[in-house]
């Protein structure tokens, strides 16, 4: 049996050099691929969340996976419905969520990893959502390289998850995917169907948010549109190797030169008169023909459903651009934009919004950076991300009431780490993703709100004041920046490092590269958490009573569930409190006294 990494090694190839996938359901055979899915699920949080049944990370084991490839060779895995919820969305709406099973879960990982193998060299460059080493920042830096943009069209489709069209999803697998019998299962997942107040409703097109594979087979779908743009739209509307010349500008630069000869002029200093004031004029005139009908150019990027396209020309082209774009997304995707969403925006006078940043061109007539006496302006042009005001002010109303921060009294029965913890992570997330934002500067207004807000908790907890509780918690941190203001508790451990919860530390200095720092498919061996978990569940050894056999794993939401105290305390329990694991490798007998289940009476 080959091992997970040498069969999506293969795959990798087959996609770089573009030959089909002919025996891709053979694949759903291999054990090592669903512990390698397994690992990279168990962690997450909704591992433990149930479905339309109860079935959950708890309780994992090789017999499931053996069951699961058992149905697979006799294809007779049958995907459940999903159970669906809805969440909030900014706008007041709500999205629709579904809940698959721990099964389908595992499954649909497996699928993912096979697809995600073999389409991610094919992708292209100008895709950067739900893809290894790419993310919203990758995307933006690329935004950031559009110099000379005019014309922004935003593009937002809408209800993408939910219209993707079943029929033209299978058409486009099929073009790379000849296998009839991984088709069918992946045709079995789409349209599984969903359950709402128990009540089952069909999926007539759509893949369910929530489910593993979506993300993958939502890129598939959407390369036809991305293949579009790059060999129909960009050789198009990209033409000239410049602009030429504008006139005006040339005249004011012939002029220059003029005078320069009249009064012999040959560089140094004190310039004849008038060419100071020529100089400044030339400093307002653009130095191409904004007019140019032989210079145009196109750029395009796009994270999941978002679309951006950057344009240099007309604002007539610019619109007709867009009118192609919803037109290819009818005709061949049977996508429809979002027409409140997809706007033609001024690059220069307005901003765009993409990604929760607003972006604009830059134009500063009075900036040289090449010398106090060039007339060259670099500035002018350049893309600004920006972060925008209504981001601000969404992210300081948690902690406010009545105009002013305010404690939260929810958390006030927390530990000072749990809460310093709490507040740090949530505001180092904001400041993170905004840091390459050119006035990030501007997030100090939430960072006095929410250190405020904290620290009015603190003192609540402890009826005690702001200062008091500022004093006891601050200090001094070195950062690349210096020495950094922030603010600490600590949880000091019996031979250990303490674990430490932090606010702030991190200086408000626009950071143009931000790494991503994405978790590659490790190997099944030992080394990280998930590769100890899959040696565990290997060794057959019941962590509890030592016996050797057919094992499962026991596994809980969250350590907090474990943190109660005193004799009454479970052994297991205890154990996984010990080493602060979520997970415990058992028999089936422990693991139904864990549960309170009375044990299996052997036949007799």
């Amino acid at each position: 049996m080959q091992n997970a990494e040498t069969v999506l090694e293969v795959l990798r190839e087959r996609g770089r050099r573009g030959l089909p996938c002919d025996e891709l359901y053979r694949q759903l055979f291999n054990p090592n691929l669903y512990l390698m899915a397994y690992r990279r699920l168990y962690s997450n949080q909704g591992a433990m969340t149930p479905g339309v049944c109860d079935e959950t990370a708890d309780g994992m084991s090789e017999d499931k996976i053996r069951s699961i490839i058992d149905a697979m060779r006799h294809e007779r895995y049958r995907f459940q419905s999903v159970r669906r919820v809805y969440i909030p969305k900014k706008n007041g709406k709500k999205r629709p969520l579904g809940m698959p099973t721990w099964s389908d879960k595992l499954v649909g990982e497996v699928v993912r990893l096979l697809l995600e193998a073999y389409y991610e060299p094919r992708f292209s460059d100008r895709s950067h959502g739900f893809r290894p080493q790419r993310g919203c920042h990758t995307a933006l830096a690329e935004v950031g390289r559009w110099k000379g943009t005019t014309w922004f069209i935003e593009g937002d489709i809408s209800d993408c998850f939910g219209s993707l069209n079943h029929d033209r999803m299978l058409a486009i697998l099929g073009d790379k995917i000849q296998d009839n019998r991984f088709l069918r299962l992946v045709n079995g997942m789409l349209q599984a169907g969903y359950l709402e107040e128990w009540e089952w409703n069909a999926t007539l097109s759509g893949a369910p948010q929530g489910g593993v594979a979506s993300p993958i087979l939502s890129n598939i779908y959407l390369d036809r549109l991305d293949r579009f743009v790059e060999t129909v739209l960009i050789p198009e509307y990209t033409r000239g190797v410049g602009k030429v010349r504008n006139p005006a500008y040339r005249e004011v630069e012939n002029e220059i030169w003029r005078i320069r000869q009249r009064h012999g002029y040959h560089g140094g200093t004190g310039e004849p008169p008038g060419v100071r004031e020529l100089r400044k004029k030339l400093r307002t005139l653009p130095s191409g023909d904004p007019q140019d009908p032989g210079y145009r150019r196109l750029r395009y990027v796009r994270y999941a459903d978002d679309t951006l396209l950057g344009f240099t020309g007309p604002k007539a082209e610019a619109e007709e651009i867009k009118q192609r774009l919803a037109q290819f997304l009818r005709d061949d995707l049977q996508l429809e934009l979002a027409q409140d969403k997809t706007l033609v925006t001024h690059a220069r006078t307005s901003c765009a919004r993409f990604l929760g940043y607003e972006i604009a061109a830059q134009h500063i007539n009075t900036k040289i950076t090449r010398g106090s006496r060039a007339v060259y302006r670099s500035a002018n042009g350049n893309i600004r991300l920006l972060v925008p005001r209504d981001v601000i002010k969404a992210k300081t109303a948690p902690y406010m009431k009545h105009g002013k921060p305010e404690h939260l009294p929810h958390l006030t029965n927390l530990s000072d780490f749990d809460i310093v913890s709490l507040f740090g992570a949530q505001y180092r997330g904001l400041v993170n993703y905004y840091l390459p934002a050119a006035n990030v500067y501007r997030l100090d207004r939430v960072q006095w709100v929410m250190l405020t807000s904290m620290l009015k908790t603190l003192a609540a907890k402890h009826r005690s004041t702001v200062t008091r509780m500022a004093v006891k918690h601050m200090t001094t941190i070195a950062t690349p920046q210096g020495p950094y203001r922030c603010f600490e508790a600590q949880v000091e451990r019996a031979g250990k490092r303490p674990l430490v919860a932090r606010f702030g530390g991190i200086p408000l200095r626009q950071r143009r590269l931000v790494a991503l720092d994405d978790r590659p498919p490790a190997p099944l061996s030992r080394g990280k958490a998930g590769s100890q978990l899959i040696h565990r569940l290997r060794a057959r050894r019941c962590e509890l009573c030592d016996d050797r056999g057919q094992v499962e794993v026991h596994q809980v939401r969250s350590l907090a569930v474990l943190t109660r105290t005193g004799r009454s305390q479970p052994t297991w329990a205890r154990l996984m409190a010990e080493r602060r694991r979520k997970t415990l490798v058992v028999c089936s007998q422990c693991h139904r006294s864990i549960h309170g289940r009375p044990p299996v009476k052997a036949n007799t």
